[in-house]
């Protein structure tokens, strides 16, 4: 008896040793941890599995087991967050009849290969505002499962708009064709069917709830800025949501229906282009975040200048429109308004979010809080900050590098080399 109990702890003892894991070093010249505006010099981070075990001074010796990661020439930053980007499409002259000719499939794929270039690009995680057929919903579950890469995602799957909404399907079509939209399908008209909506998005497998509160600049409809909810149908749609521990998004231009939404206490207003002083005020007092999405006000703008790039109808709006986010963004960041980093990526080409943080340094903000916006500020927004947006103990190890010092060149964000995610490297040149 004495010799199996032998033998049996020697096996046990063989495989706890085989299970473990060895630490992975990162040495970092430069580390912009997310938890202030300064840089710290030579610092290891120190990963156990997919979390941040520890942040030591200097450069740590490491053990025989132990994987290191020279980035002494780079500056290390955490994980990069978008708060606002549709992974399924890209704008383009053709993008407006992709809806009739394109499948679900279609989507996914898409979808997949945007979410790849978006997580390459140092965006380890991003806000999903809005899909198609809630393939967002699959991407998710397929990139958690590691059969894909791309970033952490937190869905709205479809949007939900009024009849004849920014977000409403059937805009645009021949009344023989026009689907009979619903709250399934994220069209919703009065309180009991804004509430079907977002018990809906909840079953669908969505994180969050994104509608859109007024008119908007690309949708086949005339108003850009119009308001296009009631009270009652926004105030249904925030309890619903906050009873299933999902946060809000707002598209709105449009300042009418913008201080409806913030007064019935959504989370984040995006774009925000005609908020006005009394907005900003009543997004200090209710806590709302500002997602700005400059880079899509100055994308659609330019393209506007093309013929047949966008259809006649949508072409005055972004005229318009586009150009006016960048100095709503400066006022409000001047006014102390909570910002977190959006872009509106589909809209400009995926991949290229990171421009984001120049406009926004142009506009009057400093590097390091650009940065900011993007990390601790996202992640308090998403209320995943105890896990994610900063290079601490505890957190998961999502890191990113870049050559050249940010806080001096913000433009430096645009060429990351490093991508980690979760503790599994994804990116190194």
């Amino acid at each position: 008896m004495n010799n199996k109990l032998s033998c049996l702890c020697l096996c046990l003892g063989s495989l706890m040793t085989a299970s473990v894991t060895a630490d992975t070093l990162i040495h970092a010249g430069k580390l912009f941890d997310g938890t202030g505006t300064s840089l710290r010099n030579n610092v290891t981070i120190v990963i156990e599995g997919n979390k941040i075990a520890e942040v030591k001074d200097g450069y740590a010796k490491a053990g025989n087991d132990d994987e290191v990661i020279d980035l002494k020439n780079s500056t290390v930053l955490p994980g990069l967050m978008d708060m606002h980007v549709h992974l399924s499409s890209q704008s383009g002259p053709g993008a407006y009849l992709e809806r009739y000719t394109k499948n679900e499939a279609d989507y996914a794929l898409t979808a997949a290969n945007y979410a790849k270039k978006t997580v390459h690009a140092g965006f380890t995680t991003v806000r999903n505002l809005g899909d198609i057929y809630n393939e967002t919903v699959a991407l998710r579950k397929a990139i958690d499962k590691g059969l894909l890469e791309g970033p952490r995602i937190y869905t709205a799957a479809k949007s939900i708009a009024t009849t004849g909404g920014h977000a409403d399907p059937s805009n645009g079509m021949a009344r023989v064709i026009r689907p009979d939209t619903g709250p399934a399908s994220g069209v919703v008209n009065g309180t009991a069917e804004a509430r079907e909506a977002v018990r809906q998005r909840y079953q669908d497998g969505a994180d969050v709830i994104k509608i859109t509160a007024t008119g908007g600049v690309l949708s086949v409809a005339k108003s850009g800025q119009n308001p296009q909810f009631m009270d009652d149908e926004l105030q249904a749609i925030v309890e619903t949501a906050n009873d299933y521990d999902m946060t809000v998004a707002v598209h709105a231009h449009g300042k009418e229906g913008m201080k409806r939404a913030i007064k019935a206490g959504v989370t984040s207003i995006e774009h925000g282009t005609y908020m006005d002083e009394e907005a900003m005020d009543l997004m200090k007092q209710n806590n709302t975040y500002y997602v700005p999405t400059i880079m899509a006000g100055k994308f659609v703008a330019e393209k506007a200048k093309i013929d047949g790039y966008f259809p006649e109808l949508v072409r005055p709006k972004a005229k318009e429109i586009g150009p006016l986010i960048q100095d709503t963004f400066k006022k409000a960041h001047n006014a102390g308004v909570n910002i977190a980093f959006g872009t509106d990526s589909g809209v400009s080409a995926h991949g290229d979010n990171a421009q984001e943080f120049g406009f926004m340094v142009e506009a009057g903000m400093s590097e390091a809080d650009a940065l900011l916006s993007a990390t601790k500020h996202a992640a308090a927004m998403l209320k995943i900050d105890d896990q994610l947006g900063s290079v601490e103990s505890g957190k998961l190890a999502d890191i990113i590098a870049v050559n050249g010092n940010p806080i001096e060149d913000i433009s430096v964000m645009e060429s990351v080399t490093f991508v980690m995610k979760d503790g599994k490297v994804m990116k190194q040149k």
